[in-house]
């Protein structure tokens, strides 16, 4: 009875929490800490190699961003271009709460940092998808970026017609202004497969070749071929406790919205589930919010840990749709809201 009431009080908290600061204007709830309008390096075509951040781009072209391509001396252009440019902090930040915004890229983007992808948008041939009106806001993980030293930006774009490549928006590498209770963002980039299988549920089962997924947000969008009726998907994620939560007594796993129901495991193990048995367009399980105790048992504070969650789909959208996402201590929860 203990663990039901945890995860009773702290849903009720979050939800209180989370309908703080959701909306007037970011700049509220957030400092920009690296201006990154100006000029960057950049060339057409696409290889790979060029999201190492030891790549030498000193004969690429210069490009003013924010701005289409076509704009800055590359008119009818269609096709791949990457972007790439360099910054150091000026002075000491907390890493766990920083993160990208690019605007808005028109059509397809992929952002690495120092040679991490920390953040895409759309599909890239042969799956083709255009993100053109997603505004790009990406989470960076703390062992993407360098405190002291350069970080290297690299952006692949694939543009199909009319304006092209990072077009406007606030560039720029960010930090949360106040981090309201202690937690560990979870949202970014997983792995996720069609289908089920037991095996996929485990820690060491090898999705090296999965396909990447933006988490929160639907799975539609990943392929065309996608079923649309009732059909199953497995989300993967690694993460390593920062060390202000290993020694949280409590911890609770936060997975916000999924669309439909949820079997979620932790290193191989079940820490909770949601299924109201409801049929299709009854069913209000995809509006429940997931949080889900993290017992000791199965949890390793000092080392990797792996979730799996498989959703079950009913039809429409579906999938890890809504956050936050993340880790939090129940203890600072509960001061916060205090």
């Amino acid at each position: 009875m203990k663990t039901v009431g945890i995860i009773l009080l702290v849903y009720a908290l979050f939800i209180s929490f989370d309908v703080k600061g959701s909306d007037g204007d970011p700049r509220l709830y957030s400092e920009r800490l690296i201006n990154l309008r100006g000029v960057w390096k950049f060339t057409i075509g696409d290889n790979m190699d060029w999201a190492d951040p030891n790549y030498d781009d000193s004969s690429w072209e210069e490009i003013y961003v924010p701005s289409a391509w076509e704009d800055e001396g590359f008119n009818g252009y269609d096709g791949y271009a990457w972007y790439r440019v360099a910054f150091e902090f000026t002075r000491d930040v907390d890493l766990s709460s920083i993160f990208i915004e690019l605007g808005y890229v028109d059509d397809v983007d992929e952002v690495y940092i120092n040679g991490h992808l920390v953040g895409f948008s759309g599909g890239f041939p042969p799956d083709f998808y255009t993100a053109y009106s997603a505004h790009r806001k990406y989470p960076i993980p703390e062992h993407a970026l360098n405190l002291r030293g350069p970080n290297v930006i690299a952006v692949r774009v694939f543009d199909t017609v009319m304006g092209g490549g990072i077009v406007k928006g606030r560039v720029g590498i960010y930090q949360e202004r106040v981090r309201a209770l202690r937690s560990m963002s979870l949202a970014g980039v997983w792995k996720i497969s069609e289908g089920k299988s037991k095996d996929w549920l485990e820690a060491d089962y090898d999705d090296e070749d999965w396909q990447k997924i933006m988490v929160p947000g639907f799975w539609q969008a990943l392929k065309k071929h996608w079923r649309a009726d009732r059909s199953w998907a497995v989300y993967r994620t690694e993460f390593v406790l920062p060390a202000d939560l290993r020694d949280e007594e409590e911890l609770v796993l936060v997975l916000g919205k999924i669309d439909d129901f949820d079997r979620t495991y932790l290193n191989g193990q079940l820490i909770g589930f949601t299924k109201d048995g409801r049929p299709y367009g009854s069913s209000g399980s995809y509006q429940q919010h997931r949080i889900y105790v993290l017992l000791d048992e199965f949890l390793n504070r000092d080392g990797p840990n792996v979730l799996a969650v498989e959703v079950e789909d009913m039809g429409g959208n579906a999938g890890i749709w809504e956050g936050p996402v993340g880790i939090v201590s129940l203890n600072q929860y509960e001061e916060f809201i205090d």
